[in-house]
C-alpha cells in the first residue's frame, strides 16, 4: 500500500516574507500568525514577513519564525485537505514541526519551548560547520579520523548519499577543510553557523536545555515520527523526550530516515514550511518517490489538485 510522509525543513530554509502568502489567502493562518505573536511576546509574523536575511540568520529569530511558518502551513494543508500521513520527520529544527503535526506538544508551548531552545543554540560554545559534497560515509569517516587530531569533529548531518556536514572545534574543522579534496571531495563548503550544532560540543548545551523539556507537557505522538538521531520511528513521549535532549549533540540522520520511510512503503513526501530544501535531498535520495511542498497558496493548490487526488484512489 501507498503511503504518505510529512517532512519538516530546518534553518537554512528561512526567508524574507515567508508565510506573508498564507496570511493574506487564509483566514486561520491571520489568526494562528496573531496567537504566536501574543504567545511569544513580539512579532514573529513581521519577523518572517519584513525581517532581514541578517535578521533571519540569527538563530534566535531563524528558529521560532521557521516553526511558525511551517506550523501554520501544516494547518492550513490540513484543513483544505484532510490528509493524514503514515509518518511525520523533520530536518534538526524541522523535527519540532514534526512533533506538533504529530500532537505531542501544543502550539503555545512549543513555540516557548523552541524560543528556549535557540537562545542557548546561539550561545553555544565556538566550533565550524562544514557541507562536503562527493565522499561517501567511509570516505567521510576517514576524513574525519584524520582530522581529529587537531579536536573534536563529527559527521553532525548524513543529508544525501551525496552530502555530508562535519562540525566540531575550528581547528579540526579547519584541517578537514584543506584534507577534504585528497579524500575525494567534489566541493568543500564552510556553513555560516554561530556553533559547532549536532556535535558533542553541544551537550552542555542539551544539559541546559533539558530543564525546559522536563516543564513542557508532552503526549505520545498521534503519527509515528521518524526521529534524527536514530532513523526510526516512535510514538513514545518518554523516548521524545530524551531524543530531543539527544539530538542536539547527535547526527541528524537524515537519508536513513528517508530510506526507513521509503522502506516502510512511502511513496509520497510532502515538505511543509519555508523553502525546498528537503525536497531536492529526497529527490537525491529516492529516484522514485513523488516529492511536494507547501509553503504558499500556489504550492497547496497544487497539492490539493495533485496529491489528494490519487491518495483518495488508494
Amino acid at each position: 500500500m501507498n503511503k504518505i510522509a510529512f517532512i519538516f525543513p530546518g534553518q537554512g530554509s528561512q526567508h524574507t516574507g515567508m508565510g506573508k502568502d498564507l496570511y493574506d489567502n487564509y483566514d486561520n493562518a491571520k489568526e494562528f500568525f496573531n496567537n504566536i505573536d501574543e504567545i511569544s511576546g513580539r512579532s514573529v509574523s513581521k519577523l518572517c514577513f519584513e525581517g532581514s536575511e541578517q535578521d533571519l540568520k540569527q538563530t534566535v529569530n531563524s528558529q521560532p519564525a521557521i516553526l511558525t511558518v511551517s506550523m501554520v502551513a501544516y494547518e492550513i494543508l490540513k484543513k483544505e485537505t484532510n490528509l493524514t500521513p503514515d509518518f511525520v520527520a523533520g530536518h534538526s529544527l524541522g523535527e519540532y514541526s514534526a512533533l506538533y503535526a504529530a500532537g505531542v506538544i501544543k502550539a503555545g508551548e512549543l513555540i516557548k519551548l523552541v524560543q528556549k531552545r535557540a537562545e542557548l543554540m546561539n550561545n553555544a560554545p565556538s566550533g565550524g560547520m562544514t557541507a562536503i559534497l562527493g565522499m561517501d560515509d567511509a570516505q567521510i569517516s576517514a576524513l574525519i579520523q584524520e582530522s581529529s587530531s587537531e579536536g573534536i569533529i563529527c559527521a553532525a548531518n548524513y543529508n544525501t548519499p551525496d552530502q555530508t556536514v562535519i562540525s566540531g572545534e575550528m581547528k579540526a574543522i579547519e584541517k578537514a577543510n584543506k584534507l577534504a579534496k585528497q579524500f575525494g571531495a567534489k566541493r568543500v563548503i564552510s556553513l555560516a553557523v554561530s556553533g559547532a550544532f549536532h556535535s558533542p560540543l553541544m551537550r552542555p548545551i542539551s544539559e541546559a536545555f533539558t530543564k525546559y523539556i522536563n516543564d513542557t507537557n508532552i503526549n505520545d505522538a498521534e503519527i509515528p515520527i521518524v526521529t534524527n538521531v536514530d532513523a526510526r520511528s516512535t510514538i513514545d513521549k518518554a523516548e521524545l523526550s530524551s531524543k530531543m535532549i539527544k539530538q542536539m549533540y547527535s547526527s541528524v540522520y537524515w537519508k536513513q530516515s528517508i530510506s526507513y520511510m521509503v522502506d516502510a512503503g512511502v511513496n509520497t513526501f510532502i515538505e511543509i514550511g519555508p523553502g525546498k530544501v528537503l525536497s531536492g535531498m529526497i529527490k537525491k535520495i529516492s529516484k522514485t518517490a513523488n516529492v511536494y511542498n507547501v509553503c504558499d497558496k500556489e504550492s497547496l493548490e497544487n497539492v490539493k489538485q495533485t496529491v489528494a487526488s490519487f491518495v483518495s484512489a488508494w
